[in-house]
């Protein structure tokens, strides 16, 4: 892989090509959002794409024929509207078929369950894609109480209504089998009726059938919805696997997950039985998907004095062995986040230094094709935390090199990352770096960021350094003066601050740009701030170097207005150290 190239989807269109996370999330969702409206027009208007001009036509390469071919009232039509997703076609035909009086068959009405079940009562194209909210699983505080406010039958975003087209034809079903009950149990789960889906499971029971491992799945991640109490929680869990087994229903990794996702919602109690979810895994010989680290490090490492230290290394033993492939929903590369996340935190507590910990979770998420599991957002948050704990543990010649290779490719640095390399090249007393650190932050579009400048200032103007730093130096003050000074309807100039003015002062004066150093001492008069001693001092041997009395007298004659205790300082050491004509004197 070329270390300098962009993420592969910017590829097609150089004009593309990020110059930041900003950009890089801005053009990946523009390119998405281009996608799903291409996506839109066609089954809103499937009229117009209905013609092959291709030759020879390749099927898989054109749009999905979306236009019901059969017409009439039929089984078949039926059949055809249900495998094209159109909910309400569907609806309509069948309340038609019935009224007709005409039988449709089981196997055609579960289809149809599962359809609206899927989509809950709304069209395929106009579902929305809902994520679960991060804080429902994650586990209460040790002080929390167990009691939250009373059951609702719905939970929050709920979008299963009372007696809607999946109740009321399920209710109508001259047969059901247990593929009816499971269906319906799923679609309740998913939205949101876990009180309504739990007695559809005892309907089930009453009527003999036997629920498959998906129901089991859904009904245990409805759990915390039907129970307020840890260990209430627990037991109705466990009830739910030992109608499994008696049922004979092999679990699935799915099933774990469920579990393991329903006790992170358990407190202390989740954390002890978390570990014997595990064992039961490695008993039936069921690999854990990359869902199940992330479960087990939500509930382990959710505050810095709940912190096993075995628990990362093993979960990280375990997942640079292999490379995953997608087998739960919730399978992405939260782990690595979580990972780096809780040993920042703990790096800062000084509780764990172990850089080879970090390098073994890089080792693991680049692994195979792990590193798909993180869409653009994950990946530049990996690469940002992963580079911040290089900068405060590594030394600097392979913060350097990783920063080389990394950066404007795998990712783009945060200003935290910056803030973070200038400290670790002032630890190291690297400063010399610093110029193409700031051609960097200018790509980066982090040149009008007040924190950043004033480190950059500082490190740059704190001690002397030779003549080619220095005029280095100088060059990244005359870049920052002129964003301070940049006129234009849409970039509007930044403000000059006491600080930012003594910093650049002084590195013009080093650099012998005693004009240049003046033309910003002005400023201080402008903006009512009063330079400090060393600031005028180091512009006092500026012109001395350079041989110019006249910047010198004004240096003298600036302090006299502010009225500062330096000024006579400064005038006898202009009359002693300069050649002054009488009209100077």
């Amino acid at each position: 892989q070329d270390p300098t190239a962009a993420h592969y989807m910017f590829q097609d269109d150089p004009f593309m090509m990020p110059k930041n996370a900003a950009n890089s999330r801005l053009f990946s969702l523009s390119k998405e959002s281009g996608r799903n409206a291409a996506k839109y027009i066609i089954k809103q208007f499937p009229q117009y794409f209905d013609k092959t001009f291709s030759e020879p036509n390749v099927a898989c390469l054109m749009p999905e024929t979306l236009t019901p071919q059969i017409e009439g009232v039929s089984e078949e039509a039926l059949k055809e509207r249900i495998h094209l997703r159109k909910v309400k076609d569907s609806v309509d035909l069948f309340d038609q078929l019935t009224q007709a009086g005409t039988p449709v068959s089981l196997e055609t009405t579960n289809s149809l369950l599962d359809l609206l079940c899927f989509y809950g009562d709304g069209e395929s194209m106009e579902m929305e894609k809902e994520e679960e909210d991060k804080e429902n699983l994650e586990e209460p505080g040790e002080k929390a109480s167990e009691q939250k406010t009373p059951k609702r039958q719905f939970q929050r975003g709920s979008k299963w209504r009372e007696d809607n087209n999946a109740e009321r034809i399920f209710k109508i079903m001259p047969e059901r089998n247990a593929h009816s009950y499971c269906t319906m149990i799923r679609g309740m789960v998913k939205h949101g009726a876990s009180a309504k889906a739990y007695d559809m499971y005892i309907d089930l029971l009453n009527e003999r059938h036997k629920a498959d491992v998906h129901t089991f799945n859904a009904l245990i991640t409805a759990v915390p919805y039907l129970k307020d109490k840890f260990l209430e929680r627990w037991e109705l869990a466990k009830v739910f696997l030992t109608h499994m087994a008696q049922q004979e229903v092999q679990p699935n990794v799915l099933t774990f997950n469920a579990l393991l996702k329903t006790l992170r919602r358990c407190g202390a109690l989740g954390r002890n039985m978390s570990l014997l979810v595990i064992r039961e895994m490695e008993a039936l010989d069921i690999e854990p998907s990359l869902a199940t680290y992330d479960h087990i490090l939500s509930m382990f490492y959710r505050s810095a004095d709940l912190q096993p230290p075995n628990i990362i290394s093993e979960v990280l033993d375990e997942v640079g062995k292999k490379s995953f492939t997608p087998q739960d929903p919730y399978d992405v590369l939260e782990v690595c986040i979580k990972c780096y996340k809780n040993l920042t935190g703990l790096l800062q507590c000084c509780d764990l230094k172990d850089i080879k910990l970090a390098y073994r979770l890089n080792k693991a998420m680049e692994k195979g094709d792990n590193w798909k599991f993180l869409d653009m957002d994950r990946l530049n948050a990996y690469w940002s935390k992963f580079f911040s704990l290089l900068c405060m543990m590594e030394q600097i010649d392979v913060v350097l090199k990783w920063y080389k290779e990394m950066s404007f490719s795998v990712f783009y640095p945060t200003p935290k990352n910056i803030l973070d390399l200038l400290q670790a090249l002032d630890a190291a007393n690297h400063l010399e770096v610093i110029p193409s650190v700031w051609e960097d932050m200018k790509q980066l579009g982090f040149q009008k960021r007040h924190d950043l400048l004033e480190e950059l200032l500082s490190l740059m103007s704190r001690e002397q350094h030779p003549a080619e730093v220095q005029l280095a130096f100088a060059k990244c003050a005359e870049d920052i003066k002129a964003v301070h000074e940049q006129s234009g309807r849409e970039q509007a100039p930044l403000e000059w601050r006491g600080s930012t003015l003594g910093h650049v002062v002084l590195l013009f004066s080093r650099a012998g740009r005693t004009q240049d150093a003046w033309n910003v001492m002005e400023r201080f008069q402008q903006i009512n701030r009063i330079p400090p001693d060393h600031v005028m001092n180091e512009f006092l041997n500026s012109a001395k170097q350079s041989k110019c009395p006249d910047e010198a007298i004004k240096l003298v004659k600036l302090a006299a207005s502010f009225g500062l205790p330096s000024f006579q300082e400064l005038k006898s050491r202009t009359e002693k150290e300069f050649e002054l004509s009488e009209k100077q004197k």
